[in-house]
């Protein structure tokens, strides 16, 4: 089963939500927690899915996966 993956980041000004792989942004919006709150939206929708969330400055924030995980961690 394959995680549909995508990704948070600004650019130009806008922060955008992109599947990974994609050539254009899913969606966009003005602040950093509508578009979290929209591609969460989005994911939940998905079997097995995963955000992955960068600062303005484009590095790592965090994650969020959602659906079944089929490895999921021990503990």
């Amino acid at each position: 089963m394959a995680r549909k993956i995508y990704h948070i980041s600004k650019k130009n000004g806008v922060w955008q939500g992109k599947a990974r792989g994609g050539q254009r942004a899913s969606i966009t919006a003005s602040t950093k927690g509508e578009i979290v709150s929209r591609m969460a939206e989005i994911a939940r929708n998905q079997n097995y899915s995963q955000i992955i969330i960068h600062k303005m400055n484009g590095q790592f924030q965090s994650e969020r996966t959602y659906g079944r995980d089929p490895f999921p961690p021990k503990g």
